[in-house]
């Protein structure tokens, strides 16, 4: 049992507080018995008051988190500062190993703890620019629904605590058992497309009037097929080095490195899902050959896409 030790506060939201329970132990056909012990703590245990007019009876402590293999703090209260003790707490789960989810506001626990510094933190757009004031050094996203670090795990607000949650599931135990758990639920396993972790705004079925928004759409319907960046840009009337910039700016990556992290979760998504050779893999995700493809792989998911098909392909 992976164990998830969730963090309660004074004020809290009794949905954010529910989401990492509701998804880590859902129950699905294909394992029925829940991957995950979820557990609830609180820096001083006992009545810990709600913000819906209800109080919870936490029984556990900070200790929890020194066991955990996954700590979660739900949404914060913006204009609270967390507590030294809750804040040393997190930062030693974190050096021990463990993963760090913080769900809407939560970030800004995370980001006090200083595990973002000179890193990307996705949260709440409307609380983005004070995050950001806060923590300088940090990139702060508000266009993504998640942002997975592997060590570190943020979101962006409400409902996007859901698809975080749901993407950890996904990213240990693969698509097949994510998809399962998300039918359980009756959630979509992806919102907004395969790939909603790297889309930093919602396609929208209407035509867009941003350049940027359009040019990844244009790729993504091309990811197996050679795109070199002049064509790309040509495809929304910029030159090079405009579209570029606003690339960057828009996303916070290059376009080369949105492109690849693009091809990965497509060659992924085909290695979970059927049995195409790795070279047919390669070729759909867009690498050119299977040599490609197990470099980019091991380099980002210290795997190769045998091994990777192996733990996380599922029948149908």
């Amino acid at each position: 049992m992976h164990e998830v030790a969730v963090v309660a506060f004074p004020g809290i939201s009794p949905f954010h507080l529910s989401v990492p329970s509701t998804v880590f132990a859902a129950r699905s056909r294909s394992a029925p018995t829940p991957r995950y012990r979820v557990t609830v703590c609180a820096e001083e245990p006992g009545t810990v008051a709600t913000d819906a007019g209800y109080d919870l009876l936490v029984t556990r402590g900070l200790d929890d988190l020194a066991e955990a293999q996954t700590v979660v703090i739900p949404s914060w209260l913006i204009g609270r500062e967390p507590s030294d003790a809750l804040v040393s707490a997190v930062r030693a789960a974190h050096d021990r190993g463990a993963r760090v989810v913080g769900l809407c506001l939560g970030s800004f626990v995370v980001a006090a703890a200083g595990l973002v510094d000179g890193r990307e933190v996705a949260t709440h757009w409307s609380a983005a620019p004070e995050l950001a004031r806060r923590h300088p050094s940090a990139t702060v996203r508000s266009d993504v629904l998640w942002c997975d670090l592997g060590d570190v795990v943020t979101s962006a607000g409400v409902a996007a605590a859901l698809d975080c949650c749901l993407h950890v599931v996904r990213t240990d135990h693969g698509a097949a058992f994510a998809a399962d758990v998300a039918r359980a639920l009756v959630l979509a396993p992806h919102r907004d497309g395969s790939q909603a972790q790297y889309i930093p705004a919602p396609v929208s079925p209407a035509p867009s009037a941003d350049p940027v928004e359009v040019a990844m759409g244009w790729a993504t319907a091309r990811l197996d097929t050679p795109l070199d960046l002049d064509s790309w840009a040509r495809s929304v009337h910029l030159s090079r080095r405009t579209f570029t910039r606003q690339f960057r700016a828009r996303t916070g990556a290059s376009p080369s490195q949105w492109l690849l992290r693009q091809r990965l979760v497509r060659a992924r998504v085909l290695l979970e899902s059927t049995d195409a050779p790795v070279e047919q893999v390669a070729a759909s995700a867009g690498f050119g050959s299977s040599a490609a493809l197990r470099q980019h792989f091991a380099r980002e998911f210290r795997t190769s896409p045998r091994q990777h098909r192996a733990a996380f392909r599922t029948s149908p």
